[in-house]
């Protein structure tokens, strides 16, 4: 496993980089941007990834299976030096009209699978001087009528992600990335009333994955603590 110790040519050079729900969305443009780099990434989610990039099929809510997946996956390379938590889902809607599996399913997917991923992935993040880039959302710091399980989600990412760089200060490096909308696949199965406007003006996925990239090429001991990435418009922020 590699040491970070001094700064690389490119971001994520030579680097094992675990990315929950690799196969679509941002943690596609990061796998894309952490192969382009020379890196290696690995991939947890439901559907596979681009093809030749190591996967685990695993459904997140599982949070066991989860950890499972990510030791696995981490022993089978031989170590990790860093992780992107980009897995997330989101069914908008009114609380009462919220099926309550379909709540909790989305607090496990988006919050409890990220500290599972991370808890299994922190002894390998350890001997490697890695680090993790969780992903939250604006609205983990703006909160929003019709969100209440994303919201809480994406609000517990947040104290999650601060509490855990406190924690493994000078050990692995931690940071809260929080994003903005994006182009992406994330809103074509809400009801129109919850999707983004022909005019919406929302982020490239790529741009965004290239900011976990400058994160995650951080030296031992440089801290990125916290991003905000989005469209310089973005209604949602602040």
């Amino acid at each position: 496993m590699s040491v970070r110790s001094e700064p690389v040519s490119a971001p994520g050079a030579g680097r094992t980089v675990l990315v929950t729900g690799g196969s679509s969305g941002l943690g596609a443009a990061v796998v894309t941007a952490v192969a382009a780099a020379g890196g290696r990434p690995l991939v947890l989610d439901r559907q596979a990834p681009a093809d030749g990039v190591p996967w685990v099929e695993c459904d997140l809510a599982d949070t066991r299976s989860a950890e499972a997946a990510t030791r696995e996956l981490a022993e089978r390379v031989g170590g990790l030096d860093g992780v992107v938590t980009a897995a997330g889902i989101d069914v908008p809607g009114r609380l009462a009209d919220v099926p309550g599996e379909t709540w909790e399913r989305i607090i496990a997917v988006d919050l409890l699978a990220t500290a599972a991923v991370v808890r299994a992935a922190l002894p390998f993040l350890v001997a490697s001087r890695g680090a993790v880039v969780t992903v939250a959302s604006t609205l983990g710091v703006k909160a929003v009528s019709d969100a209440t399980a994303y919201c809480a989600a994406k609000f517990g990412v947040v104290g999650f992600t601060r509490a855990l760089a406190a924690e493994m200060a000078g050990t692995v490096g931690v940071t809260l990335l929080i994003p903005g909308g994006m182009r992406t696949a994330f809103f074509d199965e809400r009801d129109p009333q919850y999707r983004p406007g022909a005019d919406a003006i929302l982020n490239e996925p790529a741009d965004t994955a290239a900011a976990v990239m400058f994160a995650l090429s951080q030296p031992a001991g440089c801290a990125i603590r916290e991003m905000v990435v989005c469209a310089d418009q973005e209604t949602s922020y602040p």
